[in-house]
């Protein structure tokens, strides 16, 4: 009996009849409508061939492995995700759970088609641009998390200046869209703990300077996870050259001491917990020992009332009790009393000579 049954196409077949449906639905002629319902079925022959369907179990590893060889050689992957704002609803969905399927496969330790992908990039690229358009965003949202479970591919999209437009799509005003985007982003910023720390060490200036706008976002949900993931980044020990970075700078203190007074309660906890990370740091820049003087009375106060309603949180309460034991015992550093002590001495001189010029003597 055919491995494939009498009435089922062989890979070769099945990849050469998508491929002929995806030029004339590209076309856009009288033949488009069939091509789409060609496209449509022929996609379901694929995915029950990788998946199984009913009864029947999904194919054995010989015609998995000619069917990925197929869409490697025919470039057929690219093409699909190039035209999937063309394809039907499911089908759509069906493309989605084929790329991951031949994603995931593995031929000993290697995955050929991560290996495929990292010749073609563009794939990528292509995916991360489907956030632009409302139809497809989640479909391809679904096929960059799973690219992202792979470092060689993470690397290429951290890398890429197309990375940058996260910044935007997290912030778009169709709430499905901007959380899939903010999944997408959280998870190239945090799977690879050492690329991640690499990447962010490396664009320092320029990540943090896009970050600081979702900080400051008008919409509530982005500055919230944006806090979350911040602290996440922060406290995680691969990136601790980047966190040294972070809290070494004045105006991110002074942003997280606003944040704190922030009227969702949410966002002044996820606040709360950057903040302490500036507090606990043994070795306090000047600027930021110096803020942390000039309001060490109201920030002890302030924090002593601090969500008081959290007392089964006993960590939050752990942490709190430390942080106004931090900011009492803060004491000048030499630096500071240097400082002061010179800014004293500057002005009795000034005054003196001041005084002398006024009185000259004889």
């Amino acid at each position: 009996m055919p491995l494939f049954g009498k009435s089922h196409k062989n890979p070769f077949e099945l990849i050469k009849s998508v491929q002929e449906a995806l030029i004339a639905v590209e076309k856009g002629d009288k033949k488009a409508e069939k091509a789409t319902e060609d496209l449509s079925k022929n996609l379901v022959s694929i995915k029950n061939l990788l998946y199984g369907s009913g009864d029947n179990e999904p194919q054995i590893d010989i015609a998995v492995a000619q069917l990925a060889q197929e869409l490697y050689n025919s470039n057929l992957l690219l093409m699909l995700i190039n035209n999937l704002s063309r394809i039907e609803f499911e089908a759509k969905k069906d493309v989605a759970q084929i790329f991951n399927n031949i994603l995931r496969r593995q031929i000993g330790t290697r995955c050929p088609t991560v290996e495929y992908i990292c010749t073609k990039p563009e794939i990528l690229y292509t995916l991360m641009k489907g956030y632009e358009k409302h139809d497809i965003a989640l479909n391809s949202g679904s096929m960059l998390r799973e690219c992202a479970r792979y470092e060689a591919l993470a690397k290429i999209m951290l890398y890429s200046p197309d990375f940058y437009n996260f910044f935007l799509y997290v912030e778009v005003s169709t709430f499905d869209i901007a959380s899939d985007a903010f999944s997408t982003f959280k998870e190239l910023l945090t799977r690879h703990k050492i690329l991640s720390s690499e990447f962010l060490e490396a664009n320092y200036d320029n990540f943090f300077s896009e970050y600081q706008n979702l900080l400051n976002s008008g919409n509530y949900v982005t500055k919230r996870q944006s806090l979350k993931l911040l602290g996440e980044l922060l406290l995680d020990r691969h990136n601790f050259t980047v966190m040294t970075k972070y809290i070494s700078n004045q105006d991110n203190l002074k942003l997280m001491m606003t944040l704190l007074k922030d009227r969702s309660r949410n966002i002044q906890f996820e606040a709360f917990h950057v903040f302490k990370v500036f507090v606990a740091n043994p070795n306090k820049p000047k600027p930021i020992l110096d803020i942390l003087l000039r309001n060490k009375e109201k920030l002890v106060d302030f924090l002593t009332k601090f969500q008081t309603d959290r007392a089964d949180d006993e960590q939050f309460n752990d942490e709190k009790a430390y942080l106004i034991k931090q900011i009492r015992e803060l004491k000048p550093s030499e630096d500071t009393r240097a400082s002061s002590s010179n800014q004293l001495s500057s002005q009795q001189s000034s005054s003196s000579s001041s005084s002398h010029h006024q009185h000259p003597s004889a």
